[in-house]
């Protein structure tokens, strides 16, 4: 066993880059979460869902709803509760979900004794659930998730310092931050880490390339071991 730091450390977005097309389950959910706990009829058709904070995105909800920003911050944590709860038990299986190359990579990374780990934009539950149910969850030692600080920058940075704390790499250790949208090259640039940019999401090559990732691959499939060291 590996005792000492580690080679390099990976971050890793969900949404786009380790699964797609998983289906309306998580919308439906902040939706349903919503309306139980507050009685309002919401929507996220008309909201650029594209690398947002989950929270985020119920405040926007219930803002354009005619909510007051003093309500929707007063009612984020028994929603967020119950959002969590629901998608628990509605997400379907996503073993056949993943994006090209995400088994085989996660494979490699961990056989090297990299540590990996989720910065997302969804909830705690919600983003581990996802994970559990796509098959990779025991790939990631932890997660930094979209309650736990109110930026994609925020949560990287939150991320790096526990892998700091727990000893896993050291002052020198690359650390790369891979993601399809462009605030997971933002959240990368402003840590002062790798941006490595797959277009298997939403965002277009162009769109990526806009915001100079130091690598914009196609997908998993193109990450080989030493664009990480």
């Amino acid at each position: 066993m590996n005792t000492g730091p580690a080679p390099a450390l990976v971050l890793f977005d969900i949404d786009g880059t380790l699964t797609r097309r998983a289906g309306r389950h998580h919308r439906d959910a902040l939706v349903r979460a919503v309306r139980d706990v507050t009685g309002m009829e919401t929507s996220l058709d008309h909201i650029p869902l594209h690398g947002m904070l989950d929270p985020d995105i119920l405040r926007r909800m219930m803002v354009d709803a005619g909510a007051s920003a003093a309500f929707a911050k007063r009612a984020m944590a028994a929603i967020i509760k119950r959002a969590e709860s629901i998608y628990v038990r509605t997400c379907p299986s996503l073993v056949r979900k993943t994006c090209p190359g995400v088994r085989p990579l996660l494979r490699r990374l961990t056989a090297e004794g990299i540590p990996l780990a989720l910065v997302t934009g969804n909830l705690t539950r919600i983003g581990w659930k996802k994970v559990e149910r796509a098959g990779l969850k025991s790939h990631f030692r932890f997660g930094a998730f979209a309650e736990m600080a109110p930026t994609r920058t925020a949560l990287a940075r939150m991320a790096i310092r526990k892998a700091r704390a727990e000893g896993l790499i050291e002052g020198p250790t690359p650390i790369s931050l891979i993601g399809d949208s462009p605030n997971d090259v933002i959240a990368a640039r402003e840590n002062g880490i790798r941006a490595i940019a797959v277009h298997t999401g939403i965002s277009s090559p162009e769109e990526l390339a806009a915001h100079a990732p130091d690598i914009l691959i196609a997908n998993l499939r193109a990450l080989k071991l030493h664009m990480l060291l």
